[in-house]
């Protein structure tokens, strides 16, 4: 808070008015938490004994810690088929049980917060939660994605020791069809303001247009005498350099206690805009006086100028240019890690992924945390920010009716992520369509009308839609588009794509977004669009994750192009190909087997392939090399296996070919693309002998003695020549010496037994990976060991900053 409080005084400078003793105060409560699963009676009560709980920190997810919990006998199937071993009741959730989780926190807050106003804010509760202070009940939430702030000014006793008691609940049946993750999964805080006069939840609202105007307003609680509310104002450019300072005042002319205003409208000539590839953001500092020019609130947000539109002709416009959403839609689980809510794991999926040509990301089906999306602001990614799966009681908590829910969670969504130039639509829902219990009983049409218009009270800049199924019953046989495709801003439309033309042939008012896309079907569904046209699209389930498991054993789904260790499968090249279309390419794959699956009504079955050249002697092979140039040349041990062109006017086939009966030969194996006949960019993959050692690789120079930072280490076995050798599969032990804790261990096996918590995990293709959170506050070395049976242990000197 120094920076909040410099504001402050540089403001005050300005314009000539009198310091607070005190203003907005944020403290964080991730630390010091004691946690104990399962229900516990009087876990609330303030003299429960509680030291012999396990002290853990926050974000923490109690469910991922859990062990795997295998079908029963009458759940299995009696055949091989992966598709008929669907039917455990854990199968969506991870094959982890549902349970409840208890967190009580010492608190012992300073003596200096007397007579101020005092918030718990939680970033979220999963999956229903409860919060206790010194044994009262005195705040909850039922759908725990989304963030909430108590007031406990009351109840909270500064100088002396409270007990904060949250109670986690994941149990009731039905409630999600993924993994959700149970706990304190995202982060907490103590908020402390003043009593009389204070900026409310997500106070400001700042909208652009033009790429040079910025509009500002604020809403204000003043619940004294004061009835003037000076606000200083001042904007910061990417740089840090002021752009603008100003002095607005706030008027209380009613009643009211809240009073919400439109303060200015700024002019920012030759301004940086905010796009994927230049993700510019300013600074808004806010600070707000009493009539007696004493400050006593200071708040800031980022945000980015830039303009949006969607229209039939062109899709979407970014700053008035045609930009084409190249995108994927997974849930929020992080591997390893599970629901809690690490920046850092955000942070490496999101640059990962920007590497293969991504620039857009659905938050399927659920509000993400914060973090998330601040940084796809600091990262240049557009997102489509979705609230719910279907409007039902089962899909959103299952604790309270729906219709007692979306009142409350609306404000609460729309005003967190509404300065946030990375988000250019709001979705609503998912695919409606697969369940007819939904309110008002017409597939929700009068639910979308009646959601839309609390949206539009809070933020009228972008569009709203609902990922569906675009037809009611038979999406082979219905003509038209469903009631609510009719209505909705934007026609967001899961798998369905070949209905674009048609639909937009008889509707020509229609924007078309493709809000689900098939792995299997990737490229086909991705060049049969008209690309002028349309919105874009989202591939689902792009990285492997928890949940919505297709037959034990494995934990979840498997048909990313990447793997739950974030290993690029050979298929992520393809995906880069033609999403990032002027960076040449070229991969070699070979095919392992070839699953069809039918998923919701949809094909998800996706080629097994791997690139390593460890084969069985005069095995025949199957080979796909994925690329976007003219042509591949295969080489095989220096003799060419020939040339075969790119088939760029075959959508289904374009940027992969082909290669059947190939002969193994140990060796060398060269994929030569050309384009013009020149070389443009060549995949080799060669025999390796024997594992021999381990190697290590770190992901974080800047490692943060915060508490919060990770450090993603990935072991790799190699050979003699320091080659990865992917058909290792020992297993790896790991040893930490500093400060710093494991708390995930993790490899891209989906269908492994392996718990992802403890110190041990078996290399799967040859690597490993190991995450380490920081130790708060304290700086200094870090030792990691990993060995493993028959190699040499590798050692790797990390440090905390």
């Amino acid at each position: 808070m120094k920076r909040n409080r410099l504001w402050a005084l540089l403001a005050v400078a300005a314009l000539g008015m009198t310091t607070a003793v005190a203003q907005r105060n944020e403290t964080m409560l991730n630390f010091g938490w004691r946690f104990q699963a399962g229900n516990v009676e009087n876990g609330a009560e303030t003299g429960l004994n509680d030291k012999e709980w396990r002290e853990v920190s926050v974000p923490h997810d109690f469910q991922i810690e859990q062990p795997w919990v295998a079908p029963e006998a009458g759940e299995k199937a009696d055949n091989d088929d992966p598709a008929a071993n669907i039917k455990s009741r854990l199968s969506s959730r991870g094959f982890k049980e549902m349970g409840m989780g208890w967190y009580r926190l010492h608190l012992t807050p300073a003596d200096s917060l007397k007579g101020r106003r005092l918030l718990l804010d939680f970033g979220g509760i999963m999956y229903v939660g409860d919060v206790y202070v010194n044994g009262k009940h005195v705040g909850s939430t039922d759908y725990g994605y989304v963030g909430f702030q108590i007031d406990v000014t009351n109840e909270l006793k500064c100088g002396q020791e409270n007990v904060i008691a949250v109670c986690a609940d994941t149990r009731e049946p039905g409630n999600s069809r993924w993994y959700t993750g149970g706990g304190l999964f995202r982060d907490v805080k103590l908020v402390s303001t003043n009593r009389e006069l204070y900026f409310e939840r997500h106070p400001l609202q700042i909208t652009t247009r033009d790429n040079r105007y910025v509009t500002i307003s604020a809403e204000v609680a003043s619940r004294g005498r004061d009835k003037r509310m000076p606000i200083a104002l001042r904007i910061l450019d990417p740089q840090g350099n002021s752009v603008y300072e100003g002095r607005v005042e706030m008027r209380r002319n009613t009643p009211t206690r809240i009073v919400e205003q439109q303060l200015v409208e700024v002019e920012i000539p030759d301004a940086q805009l905010w796009d994927t590839e230049h993700p510019n953001l300013y600074t808004l500092e806010a600070t707000l006086y009493n009539e007696k020019g004493v400050a006593v609130d200071c708040t800031k947000e980022r945000f980015g100028i830039r303009t949006i539109e969607i229209t039939p002709e062109q899709g979407f416009l970014l700053n008035g240019k045609k930009v084409l959403l190249k995108g994927y839609a997974n849930h929020h689980s992080l591997g390893a890690l599970g629901a809690a809510a690490y920046p850092r794991a955000i942070e490496k999926r999101i640059k990962l992924m920007k590497q293969y040509g991504i620039n857009h990301i659905r938050t399927s089906h659920n509000p993400y945390s914060r973090e998330f999306i601040e940084m796809c602001d600091e990262n240049g990614i557009l997102v489509v920010d979705e609230l719910y799966d279907k409007w039902t009681r089962q899909h959103t908590g299952g604790r309270v009716p729906f219709e007692a829910l979306w009142q409350k969670d609306v404000p609460e969504w729309i005003k967190r992520d509404r300065n946030s130039p990375s988000v250019v639509m709001w979705s609503l829902g998912n695919e409606l369509q697969q369940d007819p219990n939904q309110p008002y009983n017409d597939y929700g049409v009068t639910m979308y009308r009646l959601m839309r218009t609390l949206v539009n009270r809070y933020d009228s800049t972008r569009m709203v839609t609902v990922a569906m199924h675009p037809r009611y019953r038979n999406w082979q046989t219905d003509s038209l588009p469903c009631d609510l495709a009719m209505i909705t801003d934007v026609q967001a439309y899961n798998y369905r794509y070949m209905y674009f033309p048609g639909d937009g042939k008889r509707f020509p008012w229609m924007k078309f977004y493709q809000s689900e896309a098939s792995i299997a079907a990737m490229g086909q569904n991705y060049f049969e669009m008209d690309l002028q046209k349309v919105i874009g699209l989202a591939y689902w389930g792009a990285i492997d994750y928890l949940g919505e498991s297709q037959g034990w054993p494995a934990k979840g789904w498997s048909q990313g192009v990447f793997d739950l260790e974030l290993n690029p499968k050979p298929k992520a090249y393809y995906m880069k190909s033609f999403l990032n279309p002027d960076e040449p390419v070229v991969h070699i794959a070979v095919v392992e087997k070839k699953g069809d699956i039918m998923w919701n009504g949809v094909q998800t079955g996706n080629d097994g392939m791997s690139d390593h050249w460890n084969r069985a002697e005069g095995q025949t092979l199957s080979l796909v090399t994925y690329t976007n140039a003219d042509e591949v040349e295969l080489v095989l041990n220096g003799k060419s296996l020939g040339k075969q062109q790119n088939d760029v006017k075959n959508a289904k086939m374009r940027n992969q070919i082909r290669w059947n009966n190939v002969k193994y030969e140990p060796g060398k194996l060269v994929a030569i693309a050309r384009t013009n006949g020149r070389e443009v960019a060549r995949h080799q993959i060669e025999t390796t002998g024997e594992a021999v050692r381990l190697k290590a690789e770190a992901d974080n120079a800047v490692w943060q003695a915060d508490g919060l930072d990770l450090q993603h280490v990935q072991i790799v076995a190699v050979d003699k020549k320091g080659r990865r050798v992917q058909t290792a599969m020992s297993e790896v032990t790991f040893s930490v010496e500093g400060p710093a804790d494991i708390v995930g261990v993790i490899n891209g096996d989906i269908n492994s037994n392996e718990m992802t918590v403890g110190n041990k995990r078996s290399l799967y293709n040859g690597t490993c990976t190991v995450m380490l959170r920081s130790k708060k506050g304290e700086k200094g070395e870090v030792l990691l060991t990993a060995s493993a049976p028959g190699m040499k242990p590798v050692k790797i000197k990390l440090q905390t900053l």
